[in-house]
């Protein structure tokens, strides 16, 4: 399962407008976005190990009115997190950004071998985990997503039939599980998830938060940048 597209996400704009009067009155947040300090025992971790193969260059680097998606995606994260970490296989690209950085342990893996890398260098056993190219993080669905996590292995939002790994929760309860993934060279995160505990974050719970889906909009290709432009 891949991250919502730009286009998939906006077929659902109509779908939370229609219903934004009726989410006004969950209370699902109440209890956990009034604190704006630092989430605490959650490390913060953001993926940017990909090869850009469809966007043709570094697509952390692309710009929304002048500044990059990575810029937006750490503005967002660093008020949230006291410790917050890159993994990347270039780190020369990030050292303006002045982040701890981490290359990946086993390269060739994919978002699955970011994830276990950075389980097995952050210092809190759980992450908030991103990707870099998601530039409308919304701060109050990480505080409501670290809220909600209990003793579950992970929390992943899910939208209809689709999930979004790369906007998750993961815990270092789901290495064994990653280990022996990577020992059969099954390289999916959806490989991991029946040997692990997962609390799924409904549509409307996401809605409440993000009425319009933004924080999952992400770029694959340049028209998905020209397109967030647009919005």
């Amino acid at each position: 399962m891949s991250i919502l597209h730009v286009k998939e996400v906006q077929n659902l704009v109509f779908k939370g407008r229609k219903n934004l009067k009726i989410m006004s009155n969950l209370n699902l947040h109440s209890s956990i976005h009034n604190s704006q300090s630092c989430i605490e025992n959650v490390s913060g971790v953001i993926l940017a190990g990909g090869k850009s193969i469809r966007y043709g260059k570094n697509k952390a680097m692309g710009k929304i009115n002048g500044t990059t998606l990575i810029e937006k995606v750490i503005r967002v994260m660093q008020p949230l997190f006291e410790e917050l970490v890159l993994i990347t296989n270039t780190p020369d690209e990030y050292s303006s950004f002045g982040l701890p950085m981490h290359e990946d342990l086993i390269k060739g893996l994919g978002p699955l071998g970011g994830i276990y890398t950075a389980l097995t260098s952050i210092g809190n056993d759980t992450a908030f985990f991103v990707a870099c190219d998601m530039p409308y993080l919304n701060q109050e669905l990480i505080r409501y997503m670290t809220g909600i996590r209990d003793d579950f292995d992970a929390v992943i939002p899910k939208i209809s039939w689709k999930i979004e790994p790369l906007h998750a929760i993961y815990t270092k309860s789901c290495l064994p599980a990653i280990r022996k993934s990577i020992a059969s060279r099954s390289y999916k995160i959806m490989g991991i998830l029946p040997e692990v505990s997962v609390r799924y974050v409904g549509e409307d719970e996401i809605r409440a938060s993000d009425p319009e889906l933004r924080c999952f909009f992400n770029v694959n290709r340049p028209q998905d940048l020209r397109r967030m432009r647009n919005l």
